[in-house]
């Protein structure tokens, strides 16, 4: 075996270009998939994660006729415990279910804010601070100033909506809003805090408030639209979902109160899915293409050494060495190919996993009901490095079993007779 492993490495260095071209061509696309697989793993598990923050937690508890009417944000369906219990009381039995971390109360409404020219609408959220930011990664977003405290008429915006209504850190804005009992008020806010995110419904429609005070100014002292639960990691949501549903049953509130996934809170979570098993196909279809030179240069090797395949067998080298020889070629070629490519796209894929790439440019009409960070961190792993490199050796090495069988098979007086 090590004299066909040292016979297949001379041949190699025959026509080393056509040798060189193809370890290329190898690389390349080894690199393309260590990258776009980090890439894409990077913007679904993004996606998937913001949408948990900001949109549906791991699962969301609403009130049924809430949740029909969820775009109007309407405050006369809310969430306010169990029949002969608080909300605090219903908060701590969720609490009290295995896998559930956290539970967040989130009181959401419509509001405005007139400037000389327009009407600015956003959505205010009267949040639990403390639990937002151990839920939530809100934190890394404020560029400017503090998160409001409770008990204060203090709000934080995003930077796109403080530039629609021309207002910074520390300056007053005046909120009006409808009342749960359906009358307009007008508070005024001081602004403590600046978010700046590649988060669409963040940057520009969002303005985050104490809970308390946005209980006490809509006059919902004790409830909220919503409660979002916090599971302990994904695998444990449909447990957490049943064991939700069952106590809501038990409490006799299953005609009120609905616990919703967050896989059934948005069409795109199962696309990405899809997505996810498509883009595993195109990384196969991307080794194939580096294989076709592969399996060309073989091809052109076999059809050049016809005499001196004949001229070995004629010496006694059996056609399973012939075979040996020329898989070693080829996997010669794919090992060397997919190494390098593999450490390439290992590198490129660290680099931008620290720089992020921007793509906020790109997706300017994107609608915020898509709660995705424009700001892209590919996923860094060995895992995607490892599955790139054995895709490509093995994918190389099955593509030379064709040229390989057709040398092993050349009769020896035919093939010493070649022109």
């Amino acid at each position: 075996m090590d004299f066909i492993f040292r016979l297949a490495l001379k041949n190699l260095t025959r026509h080393r270009l056509r040798t060189f071209v193809s370890i290329t061509a190898v690389a390349v696309c080894v690199m393309v998939v260590v990258f776009t697989r980090g890439l894409v793993e990077g913007m679904v598990n993004s996606m998937i994660r913001d949408h948990i923050y900001y949109n549906s937690g791991h699962v969301k508890v609403v009130d049924r006729h809430y949740y029909e009417q969820e775009r109007l944000l309407p405050l006369n369906h809310p969430v306010d415990g169990f029949s002969r219990k608080s909300l605090d009381e219903m908060t701590a039995d969720l609490e009290g279910i295995d896998g559930v971390e956290m539970v967040l109360p989130r009181l959401k409404f419509g509001a405005m804010v007139s400037t000389e020219s327009e009407l600015v609408t956003m959505t205010g959220w009267g949040v639990d601070i403390d639990k937002e930011l151990k839920f939530t990664s809100i934190e890394r977003y404020l560029v400017e100033g503090r998160m409001p405290s409770p008990g204060k008429l203090e709000v934080v915006m995003g930077t796109k909506l403080l530039e629609k209504i021309s207002r910074g850190v520390g300056d007053k804005v005046t909120i009006v809003f409808n009342t749960a009992f359906g009358s307009f008020r007008g508070v005024t806010f001081t602004i403590v805090g600046r978010l700046h995110s590649g988060v669409q419904l963040l940057n520009e429609h969002v303005v985050l408030l104490p809970l308390d005070e946005a209980q006490r100014l809509l006059y919902m002292d004790g409830q909220v639209t919503e409660l979002i639960v916090a599971a302990e990691d994904l695998g444990s949501v449909p447990q957490v979902l049943a064991s939700i549903e069952a106590l809501i049953a038990e409490r006799g509130e299953a005609e009120r109160y609905q616990a919703i996934s967050y896989r059934d809170t948005s069409d795109l979570i199962a696309w990405l899915d899809v997505g996810k098993i498509v883009y595993n196909c195109i990384y196969v279809f991307l080794i194939l293409l580096a294989c076709i030179v592969v399996n060309n240069t073989m091809l052109m090797i076999v059809q050049e050494r016809t005499k001196e395949i004949g001229t070995m067998a004629a010496l006694g080298l059996e056609r399973k060495g012939i075979l040996q020889m020329f898989l070693a070629e080829g996997g010669i070629m794919g090992i060397i190919g997919s190494l390098i490519g593999a450490g390439l796209g290992a590198g490129l894929t660290a680099y931008l996993a620290r720089v992020g790439l921007d793509f906020t440019a790109d997706l300017e009409g994107l609608s915020a009901d898509v709660v995705f960070d424009a700001v892209v961190y590919p996923e860094s792993s060995w895992t995607n490095t490892l599955f790139a490199f054995a895709l490509g050796v093995m994918i190389v090495a099955v593509s030379c079993l064709i040229p390989a069988r057709r040398a092993a098979k050349l009769e020896p007086s035919v093939a010493m007779r070649d022109e």
